[in-house]
């Protein structure tokens, strides 16, 4: 499975997982905790380089988080089996329409971000930091999946 098919479902995991219990702030503090950890040790950011990053980085990071979590909960409430069946044709029309709304937000959220990235960091190191968010997220979805299989036995 490709990683840009895995990110979503890691996302809608996450965030799943973290609604279900309640402690969402606090979850959230501490993955981002131990993803800034992680990219700090993968990245090997000069002193200067890291001053300007995470700036950058944080409220790409939030302004995506909110992006995907905030509005994309909402339509998917939306969707859930009793309403998609019930849901007229331009109440549907709507909905994807606002999709693609927030679907066009992230693509130019993004734009920015990498436009901004690449006034402090080499594209070498731009694309390492992909190659880190990829595995971060691998390494957060096996915990995941490790967790909850141990709670099974």
């Amino acid at each position: 499975m490709k990683i840009k098919n895995i990110l979503p479902i890691l996302l809608f995991l996450v965030s799943f997982s973290f609604y279900a219990q309640g402690k969402t702030d606090e979850k959230r503090e501490k993955i981002k905790a131990y993803k800034v950890s992680f990219l700090t040790t993968e990245l090997e950011l000069t002193p200067t380089e890291a001053e300007k990053f995470w700036p950058i980085y944080n409220a790409y990071d939030d302004k995506q988080f909110e992006l995907r979590h905030q509005k994309m909960k909402a339509f998917l409430e939306r969707l859930n089996d009793d309403n998609i069946n019930s849901i007229s044709e331009k109440e549907a029309a709507v909905l994807i329409a606002q999709m693609e709304s927030t679907d066009k937000e992230l693509y130019l959220l993004r734009e920015k971000y990498n436009s901004n990235l690449k006034k402090i960091l080499s594209a070498k190191k731009i694309l390492k930091l992909k190659k880190c968010e990829d595995d971060f997220n691998r390494k957060l979805l096996k915990q995941y999946r490790d967790k909850a299989a141990a709670g099974k036995d």
